[in-house]
C-alpha cells in the first residue's frame, strides 16, 4: 500500500485550500494523489470532536471520496475527542466517568458503529487501527501500559468489534518509535500473551524523532519474524523547508533536520521518504505491506488549524506537506510511482 493520512483534507478544502500540480495548474487533490502513485488513504476517527471534523459523519463522507478514487481505506481510531499519541491518551468526555466494564463496552460499540456504517454505505475499511501510537496504552488511566489486563481488554473489545462489524477488515496495532526494538518486543509480547487479536503490526517512524533508518529496518524485520505478522509504517514525514507559512511554529525545525542528517529541501524530503519506503519494501517474505505518509495535504489555510476547539489555531505541519507555500506539488508527490 502506497498511502497517506489525509485526515485534515476535508477541513482544508472546506476552508478554501487549493491544490496545484507541479506546473501550477489547479487540480482535484485526489486526482493529484492518485497520479502520484498513492493507492490507500488513512483517516482518523475522534468520538465527539469540537469542530465536527474527524467524526463518524465526516469520515463517512471522506471514505466515499477515497473509494471513488480507487484507493484502499485505513481507519485510525483514537478513542478520544482530540489527539491521542504517546504523550496523551485522553478519554472522550462522554466516557470520562464510566466504570471499566462500561468503558470497554463503549469501545466495542463505537468501533462497531463506525465500521458498520462504512460497510453499509459500500465503503468498507480495508484496515482498522485499534488505538493510535499506544506505546503507553490508551484511555488513561484505565488502559495504561502498567495495567495490561485492562489494556488487553480494551484492545480486544475494539478488535472483536471490528471483526464482527466488518469481517474482511484487517486489525492493526500501532506503536510510535519505529526503531525501539526492545520496547516493541515488550509491548507485543504482552499483547500476544493476553490473547489480543490482531493481524498487522504498524509503527510510526520519523527520522528526526525515532532513530536511524538502520534501527527501523532491524526492528521491522525482527517484529515481522518474531510475531509472524505483516508490518507497515503507518506514519512518516519530512520537511522540504524549515520556514513556515502561517503564525503557528513548525514542528519540523532546523534542529530536527540536523538530527536526521538530511537537508530540509524538496530533494531532502524525497530522500527521507524513499528511505522509509525502501526499508518496508525490503522486509523479508513480502511482509512489509505499506507506508503511509502523515498529512501531506495539510497546507496552511485560515481556520484549518491543529486544535479542534480553537478555530484561530494554526498549522504546524505545512513545511512537511507535498505542496509548497504556493500550493504547487513537490517532487515527493511522485515518490510512490517508483513502487508501483
Amino acid at each position: 500500500m502506497r498511502g497517506a493520512d489525509i485526515s485534515t483534507l476535508k477541513k482544508n478544502l472546506d476552508k478554501g485550500a487549493v491544490y496545484r500540480d507541479a506546473r501550477g495548474r489547479r487540480a482535484d487533490p485526489f486526482a493529484l494523489l492518485a497520479a502520484g502513485g498513492m493507492n490507500a488513504a488513512r483517516l482518523k476517527v475522534w468520538v465527539n470532536p469540537a469542530d465536527g471534523y474527524n467524526s463518524k459523519a465526516t469520515v463517512l463522507t471522506m471514505a466515499r471520496r477515497v473509494k471513488a478514487a480507487g484507493m484502499k481505506l485505513f481507519i485510525d481510531f483514537h478513542y478520544s475527542d482530540a489527539w491521542a499519541d504517546p504523550g496523551k491518551q485522553n478519554k472522550p468526555a462522554a466516557w470520562a466517568n464510566l466504570p471499566f466494564p462500561q468503558l470497554r463496552d463503549a469501545v466495542y460499540r463505537h468501533t462497531a458503529d463506525v465500521l458498520g456504517a462504512l460497510r453499509a454505505q459500500g465503503t468498507p475499511a480495508d484496515l482498522v487501527q485499534i488505538g493510535n501510537e499506544i506505546n503507553g496504552g490508551m484511555l488513561w488511566p484505565d488502559g495504561r501500559w502498567d495495567n495490561w489486563p485492562n489494556l488487553a481488554a480494551l484492545l480486544t473489545a475494539g478488535s472483536t468489534a471490528a471483526r464482527s462489524a466488518s469481517p474482511r477488515t484487517r486489525v492493526v496495532l500501532h506503536l510510535a518509535e519505529g526503531g525501539n526494538n526492545a520496547g516493541h518486543r515488550w509491548w507485543f509480547d504482552n499483547a500476544v500473551s493476553y490473547g489480543v487479536p490482531f493481524d498487522v503490526i504498524a509503527v510510526s517512524h520519523y527520522l528526526y524523532w525515532h532513530g536511524t533508518a538502520d534501527s527501523l529496518a532491524a526492528n521491522l524485520n525482527d517484529l515481522s519474524a518474531r510475531y509472524g505478522r505483516d508490518i507497515m509504517v503507518a506514519e512518516t514525514a519530512y520537511g522540504f523547508t524549515t520556514a513556515e507559512d502561517d503564525f503557528e511554529p513548525q514542528i519540523f525545525t532546523a534542529s530536527l533536520a540536523a538530527t536526521a542528517g538530511i537537508p530540509a529541501t524538496p530533494a531532502g524530503q524525497v530522500t527521507a521518504f524513499r528511505t522509509i519506503c525502501d526499508i518496508v519494501a525490503a522486509v523479508p517474505n513480502g511482509r512489509g505491506i505499506g507506508v503511509f505518509y502523515w498529512e501531506p495535504t495539510w497546507t496552511a489555510v485560515t481556520g484549518a488549524g491543529w486544535d479542534p476547539a480553537d478555530p484561530a489555531s494554526g498549522d504546524g505541519w505545512e513545511n512537511q506537506a507535498w505542496f509548497d507555500f504556493n500550493d504547487r506539488a513537490l517532487p515527493a508527490l511522485q515518490v510512490y510511482n517508483a513502487y508501483r
